[in-house]
């Protein structure tokens, strides 16, 4: 059952994400008068071979337009007449073109069909936010919730702060949102100070003028409140899930490490984290092929001591390779929120959503410095349907459907021939040069980009998901 849910969750959240993209480019080119042939939820083909297995579930013509849903539940598609995309091809725009269609437009034109999607999924991932934010308002954690005090890593410990420390002040100030500790004013104030209140001690901790420098440099922050904890939800088909662990559990331990607190736990399983050999891509097929196994490095169960409804129960664990075993938590903490008016959640959205796209530059940084792994950092059908979780929860679909809205507009304006930055490229090259490229030319530079974005499809689809089977 809770398969059903992620995947009718994950099915959902894409359907609207894709329709009102396709719709962007929908509405942009019939503003501009260009004919659209074709508007399909999901492909009425077997993508990307137009001409193969041609059917769909519903189908209804409107004017020059046919309406449809497809059988093939990967995407959507608009069929612009006079544009070389995955439905048509230069041979097909062989004769001179006609008025209403897309190649005899004004390039500023054919730019704005093309920017139409990623326009409407940026625009999609404001409202929804926008709206989350109006109806539950934003959360943060009050520093009265800090009961504990803080965890502190290195650099926290470099300029003087110890675990349980709790921090009162903020350069004389008493504040309320625990968040308030990370801000520019906290860090670059003039004879920037925190005040901590140390076992009953009131102790002044001055921050040093070269903090931000090492807290640039720093993968980690200089100190996280310490919190109590326990299982929300368990992932399915995860070690966690194997080894038992149910929700509403609370760990006591990880080996003989007490973990009271979420940090601790953290960096219990970390130091646990089974370690395996990571042969090359094709050594991995070849070895599932033959039946060979993976070396393990390390391959011992972590027994977590775990109290589950006044008991006490031992439950071996396999922590992976990243020291996680998968499950959510519950932080046993009440969150503070924020409310505001519908004008103020505008502006509060707005800059939620924008800080997905920040999220995804960063990521992609850290992937071409090799900091991130591009292979953990794919995902596919099956790791968004377990983020959306097997309960159905209209606060966790409604924010990951934004965000992913957000991420949709950023990957679609990657300059990748056959994404909608591929045509934006070179519609830009078309208005700086005066000429615009052969349509020969658009239309290999379409099969390379289809062959990249099916080589990456094959592999989140198929290969990812052969290699975690076997390991």
């Amino acid at each position: 059952m809770e398969e059903l849910i992620m995947a009718g969750q994950m099915l959902l959240g894409l359907s609207i994400l894709v329709g009102l993209h396709e719709f962007g480019h929908f509405a942009a080119a019939k503003y501009f008068k260009i004919r659209v042939d074709k508007f399909y939820i999901f492909f009425d083909f077997l993508f990307p071979l137009p001409g193969v297995m041609n059917f769909a579930l519903f189908k209804k013509k409107v004017g020059e337009t046919e309406y449809g849903l497809g059988w093939f539940p990967l995407g959507g598609y608009v069929a612009i007449h006079g544009m070389i995309d995955e439905t048509q091809d230069a041979d097909s725009l062989a004769a001179e073109p006609q008025p209403n269609e897309f190649r005899a437009k004004p390039a500023w034109q054919r730019l704005i069909v093309m920017l139409g999607g990623i326009i409407m999924n940026v625009i999609t991932g404001i409202v929804i936010f926008s709206l989350i934010t109006f109806k539950y308002g934003e959360s943060y954690l009050p520093l009265s919730e800090v009961r504990y005090g803080v965890d502190v890593s290195e650099l926290g410990k470099k300029i003087g702060f110890q675990r349980g420390d709790k921090i009162v002040k903020i350069n004389g100030q008493p504040f309320t949102d625990f968040e308030d500790i990370y801000s520019v004013d906290a860090l670059l104030g003039t004879n920037a100070y925190y005040t901590v209140d140390r076992n009953g001690q009131i102790v002044d901790i001055p921050v040093p003028n070269n903090f931000m420098d090492d807290l640039a440099d720093a993968k980690e922050r200089f100190v996280t409140p310490l919190i109590a904890f326990k299982i929300e939800q368990v992932v399915i088909n995860t070690p966690a899930a194997k080894a038992g662990l149910q929700a509403n559990d609370k760990i006591l331990k990880v080996g003989n490490q007490a973990v009271p607190f979420f940090s601790d736990l953290q960096k219990a399983l970390k130091a646990n984290a089974n370690k395996v050999e990571h042969p090359s891509l094709l050594q991995r097929f070849l070895n599932w092929i033959r039946g060979v196994k993976p070396k393990r490095l390390t391959s011992n169960a972590t027994p977590l001591l775990v109290e589950r409804a006044g008991k006490q129960l031992t439950l071996p664990v396999m922590v992976d390779e990243d020291g996680r075993i998968g499950f959510a938590p519950k932080l046993l903490i009440k969150d503070g929120v924020h409310r505001y008016g519908f004008v103020e959640s505008i502006g509060v959205g707005t800059k939620q959503a924008f800080g997905v796209v920040t999220t995804q530059i960063a990521g992609f940084k850290k992937i071409f410095s090799g900091e991130a792994s591009l292979s953990k950092s794919l995902g596919g059908p099956v790791e968004i349907a377990q983020q959306y979780g097997g309960q159905w929860d209209w606060f966790r679909f409604w924010t990951l459907t934004g965000m992913l809205s957000m991420v949709l507009a950023f990957m679609n304006l990657l300059p990748i021939p056959a994404l909608d930055g591929g045509h934006v490229v070179f519609l830009l090259y078309e208005m700086i040069a005066g000429r615009k490229p052969s349509d020969k030319f658009l239309e290999n530079a379409q099969k390379v980009g289809m062959l990249l974005i099916l080589s990456l499809m094959a592999y989140v689809l198929v290969i990812k998901q052969i290699i975690n089977a076997i390991g």
